[in-house]
């Protein structure tokens, strides 16, 4: 290869463009990049994965400034850095949950916030909060959509019976560019609720744009174990004996206050006004950990708890709250205001909360701690081509029990090869190509990581437990 040859290669490669992050492997779908692009002809689509990503025409595929405002490009700022710059005067700083100023374990006492949230309904009364008290004009919601697929959608609420609309979880592809259009156009004060990656994502944007840094007032963070694709609400209907263009809506998680709050139903609304539900551990994906579905670019997360948002919120996965059916919430606070407003209406009795420390708050988050700093380390020392990841963890192969490092590996398998079984089975018109596969992966699995089953008895002998693992 010549000089020039080599130079240009070498320019080609320096550039980041959304294509590349994709073929990486890296593009969480957040429509950061579009929203960048601002009136043009890139637009977010679903690919024949069920994931949404980035369509556009020659040059506006690509931006000069677009590797300082995706999420995880590895030239743009980190965590650290933004959380550094927005509560440089935090009281506390843990390695693991970021700067706060306090975190507390509760829920709401007041209202329906509770009983209509997939938890304690923090992070919807906050939302409402905000908008009833004047500090925001808007909030920036995941909601459910009217009509046709897909099931959810962002949306600017500006009144409170909107805002309580966005309760519940949703673990559905979802993207910005639309409702960063909105705040552009109409002046105002706005927050916006996302999962970490969306509310970093929203931080960087804000950094290059002046008129986003004026009317973005508080971000209102959600843990977050990974993003599912749109084929997972698919696979529900499959599980049900239903085709997925006869749901009308969809509820991940059923609540029910006589059951603990870690036993999952999928609830499915159907067109013709009859209902489906199927507790989530008769599903053959049903076991979150195991990965189905799962967008490529959660593989390289290092920010469980949405370390840049100016509060968060999450489920108290510890006892006695995982057993407590009406739900509880985690929060961490970093925002000074946020903490006042919050104190005012606990001491008001308006909230239940105890406040805890950061230990606590990472217990309660336990395995997604573990796949984000010692899974993630292990996944960074593994050969790639193309964009690598620059994380606040550090590779490492070695030092590892065997067995954790069999379970790392299997759920990146399970994660890469669940979106191209669907996308057969789906071509096909074979439900059972995928359900036969995943079946049998979860047993896998599970046998991998709990000793269940044959498998898990097999395994045992061949890659024994440590003490711990």
């Amino acid at each position: 290869m010549s000089s020039n040859e080599r130079t240009r290669d070498h320019g080609e490669r320096a550039v980041l463009t959304p294509a590349r992050m994709n073929k990486a492997g890296l593009c969480i779908g957040c429509g950061a990049c579009v929203a960048q692009a601002g009136e043009s002809t890139a637009r977010m689509r679903f690919d024949r994965f069920g994931q949404l990503r980035p369509r556009a025409s020659g040059e506006e595929n690509g931006s000069s400034a677009f590797a300082e405002i995706c999420p995880f490009s590895p030239t743009s700022t980190n965590e650290d850095t933004i959380a550094a710059e927005r509560f440089a005067s935090s009281k506390y700083t843990d390695p693991r949950i970021g700067r706060y100023e306090a975190c507390y374990v509760g829920h709401v006492r007041e209202g329906m916030f509770r009983a209509e949230g997939s938890s304690g309904g923090m992070a919807n009364w906050t939302a409402v909060e905000l908008l009833e008290k004047g500090l925001v004009d808007g909030v920036a919601q995941v909601v459910p959509s009217s009509g046709d697929q897909p099931f959810f959608r962002y949306q600017i609420s500006r009144k409170a019976e909107d805002v309580r609309k966005g309760a519940k979880s949703r673990y559905h592809p979802v993207e910005l560019s639309g409702i960063v259009e909105e705040i552009r156009r109409q002046p105002g004060r706005y927050a916006v609720v996302g999962i970490p990656c969306f509310v970093k994502a929203v931080h960087l944007l804000r950094r290059q744009d002046p008129v986003l840094q004026e009317r973005l007032a508080f971000t209102l963070g959600l843990f977050c174990g990974h993003m599912k694709s749109a084929r997972f609400v698919e696979s529900f209907a499959w599980q049900m004996g239903e085709r997925i263009d006869a749901v009308a809506g969809v509820d991940y998680r059923l609540k029910d206050e006589s059951r603990p709050a870690n036993w999952y139903t999928a609830h499915l609304e159907m067109r013709d006004g009859s209902s489906r539900s199927r507790d989530w551990w008769h599903l053959v994906d049903g076991d979150w950990g195991a990965g189905f579905f799962q967008n490529s670019a959660c593989n390289f997360c290092d920010d469980v708890v949405a370390e840049t948002a100016d509060i968060s919120f999450g489920d108290a996965w510890v006892e006695p709250y995982a057993s407590d059916g009406r739900g509880t919430n985690v929060v961490i606070v970093r925002s000074p205001e946020l903490h006042r407003l919050i104190g005012r209406a606990a001491e008001e009795g308006r909230l239940e909360l105890r406040e805890v420390d950061g230990a606590f708050v990472v217990r309660t988050q336990a395995a997604g701690f573990r796949q984000r700093r010692e899974g993630l380390a292990f996944r960074l020392s593994w050969p790639r081509r193309g964009v690598r990841p620059s994380k606040r963890v550090s590779a490492r192969f070695t030092g590892l029990a065997p067995r954790r490092m069999l379970i790392y590996w299997l759920r990146s398998v399970i994660s890469a090869q669940s979106h191209h079984v669907f996308w057969c089975a789906r071509a096909l018109h074979l439900p059972s190509l995928y359900l036969r596969w995943a079946s049998m992966m979860l047993a896998f699995y599970q046998g991998v990581t709990y000793s269940r089953g044959w498998v898990g008895r097999f395994v045992d002998r061949i890659v024994p437990r440590e003490k711990g693992d």
